[in-house]
């Protein structure tokens, strides 16, 4: 049985890649960037002024000039003025206005008393050296320079830096249509009733919310009943319809677990099937011919959300193009010990230490059907196999809830 960075290792090694399309500035939030976006110019795109003030040839103030006549005002948005050629010669300018031609450098108002068209430095003032209250042209990014790389996720920052360059439309990674598949005869739809032996459905409810926060929200839900001919039959306009399939249940070896069998039945390549973990052993990946891929979670709704997030999301985002989150470590708040023979995924709740390192409080539910204990965790971490002790303090691998 694969280990899960074997069976994680397998499931990349066959995923397909979306494709590009695209996306108007307003909508490209929260989208993948497929295309290195550059600058169209230089930026700053000329010497820009940085504060209220004066501007004037720092050469004068260094050569004992204390007084000025001030040629003009220049707010930012206007074409800048040329300094005259005399050496008491000054301009005022406002923050975001570009540095006057001939001037080197701005003297805050502070600094400085007005009157009358003359600006006298007040005593004590800085002598300002050339550059002061300008931010150089070019000294963020030169004209051709990459702002933001491809497989970067779109946020508010990166959308501040296209609309500077002008990318009114931007090349994303097209957004998948996922179907989320429970089954069961014992399921019911949330609102209708329930009798004794039933359930009602929220492993659908989860993976669909959890899948449209974290950026992928063309999502929708299904429900198959443990019959031959109907998971035959819906199951085969699902995968021909949607990109991707995830499915919950129906992947045990149970008399009414038809799902492998007919998965393979319908051209699905197996890539792998069982994990060796807890929770989420029964989990099975694979592949249709063209190449969609196709993820069958066990049924128990702890083991089908722990494994949406080991699995799934990181798959849809590389799938994405986006670039790999880093590899995230907390340290345990308190011992762990558990039977070494399957890999331990277990939620905790995260907290800050006093040396600003992460500490994480073992947080297991009372069965891989408790979802309500779920609530208040934060995520889980990822304990190995290989040892049967994990002491407090012991840096894990964390794997945060969407």
């Amino acid at each position: 049985m694969n280990t899960p960075a074997e069976a994680d290792k397998l499931m990349r090694a066959s995923l397909p890649v979306f494709g590009s399309e695209d996306c108007a500035l307003g909508e490209a939030h929260g989208r993948v960037l497929r295309v290195d976006l550059r600058s169209d110019r230089d930026l700053p795109p000329f010497d820009r002024v940085t504060l209220d003030g004066y501007a004037l040839r720092a050469a004068a103030v260094a050569a004992g000039r204390r007084t000025f006549s001030i040629q003009a005002l220049q707010a930012a948005g206007m074409r800048p003025f040329q300094l005259g050629s005399a050496p008491e010669a000054c301009i005022e300018v406002g923050t975001g206005a570009v540095l006057p031609e001939g001037a080197d450098c701005v003297v805050p108002y502070e600094d400085t008393e007005a009157a009358a068209g003359r600006m006298q430095l007040r005593t004590g003032a800085v002598i300002p050296a050339p550059g002061h209250g300008v931010h150089r042209r070019g000294t963020d990014h030169r004209k051709g320079g990459v702002i933001v790389p491809a497989g970067v996720l779109l946020t508010g920052r990166e959308i501040a830096a296209a609309a500077a360059v002008g990318a009114a439309s931007l090349k994303v990674a097209q957004l998948p249509k996922i179907a989320v598949v429970a089954t069961g005869d014992e399921l019911v739809e949330v609102g209708q009733a329930v009798a004794p032996h039933q359930v009602r459905r929220s492993n659908d409810h989860a993976l669909r919310a959890a899948l449209v926060l974290a950026g992928y929200p063309r999502v929708e839900r299904f429900h198959l009943h443990d019959m031959r001919h109907e998971v035959e039959h819906m199951l085969w306009h699902i995968i021909a319809e949607f990109d991707v399939v995830l499915v919950c249940g129906g992947v045990s070896k149970g008399k009414f677990d038809f799902l492998p069998a007919e998965l393979d039945a319908q051209g699905v390549r197996k890539v792998f099937q069982g994990v060796a973990q807890r929770p989420g052993k029964p989990m099975w990946f694979g592949v249709n011919p063209e190449g969609k891929p196709v993820f069958a979670l066990p049924g128990n709704p702890v083991s089908a959300y722990t494994c949406l997030h080991r699995y799934v999301l990181p798959a849809l985002d590389q799938a994405s193009g986006r670039i790999p989150r880093p590899v995230e470590t907390v340290q345990l708040a308190a011992p762990v010990s558990f039977q070494p023979k399957v890999a331990y995924l277990l939620p905790v709740k995260v907290s800050a230490g006093p040396s600003g390192t992460r500490h994480a409080t073992p947080d297991p539910s009372n069965t891989s059907g408790d979802f309500a204990g779920l609530v208040g965790t934060d995520g889980f971490v990822e304990l190995p196999a290989d040892q049967a002790e994990f002491p407090a303090g012991y840096a894990a691998t964390y794997w945060p809830w969407v």
